[in-house]
């Protein structure tokens, strides 16, 4: 059983390219969902925002960095002056920025790869999470890996940070059902999308395409998880590419 976004209001991260980016204009294609879109490049974030209003949601664009406190504070002031209301919160937000053996890994990159991923995520539920609770509903998205479930050479911080990411959302979870906020973790397979341009040691996949998992997969899965009416909610969706050997360890 699935209903129309329309008059919904989303709020997703990372929406410069890839996932977040395929889905902030799916749904404005589908349903003109109302979307207030974060991200750091301002260029690409201006790029979706104006595709999205090309098919007649209203946006409020919102360029910052989301390992920074004060952008969830913004963004959610800007939230509720345009729309009164949140009814997805969709982290897409996070990369691995370099993959390389641990003991290349200095503890800058470290902190970075585990704010960008972890803490980001942490801080833009905490923020929103005493609106969901006040409205009584809404869905939280939050994106881990499938390095989170397999393990290879040299991406053991980022593996780490999505591992927590896992722990934390279905810890939310728990704590928001009750109060009629679904929470869902994302698990996606690895895709040819900006995360290779932003990371240090990670190359394109050299794989057949035509098998591989593709933004618009994810867009897709996404929009009918938000679809769902009010009792269903998925806890958690795995999404991998037939291109993608996922046997790890």
């Amino acid at each position: 059983m699935t209903e129309s976004l329309k008059g919904k209001v989303a709020v997703i991260s990372g929406v410069g390219s890839g996932f977040g980016k395929a889905t902030a204009e799916l749904f404005a294609k589908l349903d003109q969902v109302n979307l207030v879109l974060i991200d750091y490049n301002e260029q690409a974030l201006q790029a979706t925002a104006d595709a999205c209003k090309a098919f007649g949601s209203k946006v409020v664009a919102i360029a910052a960095d989301v390992t920074k406190a004060e952008t969830f504070t913004r963004v959610f002031k800007e939230t509720m002056d345009n729309f009164g209301k949140v009814d997805f919160l969709i982290n897409y937000a996070g990369g691995a920025l370099k993959v390389a053996p641990i003991e290349e890994m200095d503890d800058e990159i470290n902190r970075r790869i585990i704010d960008l991923n972890l803490t980001s995520a942490i801080m833009s539920c905490r923020t929103f999470t005493p609106q969901f609770k006040k409205q009584g509903f809404g869905k939280i998205i939050n994106v881990s890996s499938a390095c989170d479930r397999r393990s290879w050479p040299g991406w053991s911080v980022y593996s780490a940070a999505k591992a927590a990411v896992n722990a934390f959302t279905r810890c939310l979870y728990t704590e928001l059902r009750p109060h009629g906020i679904a929470v869902m973790l994302l698990v996606p397979g690895g895709s040819n999308t900006g995360f290779q341009a932003a990371a240090a040691g990670v190359n394109k996949f050299e794989w057949d395409e035509e098998l591989a998992v593709r933004p618009e997969h994810f867009a897709d899965m996404v929009y009918q998880t938000c679809a769902l009416t009010k009792g269903g909610c998925v806890t958690e969706l795995v999404l991998y590419g037939l291109a993608q050997d996922v046997s790890g360890y």
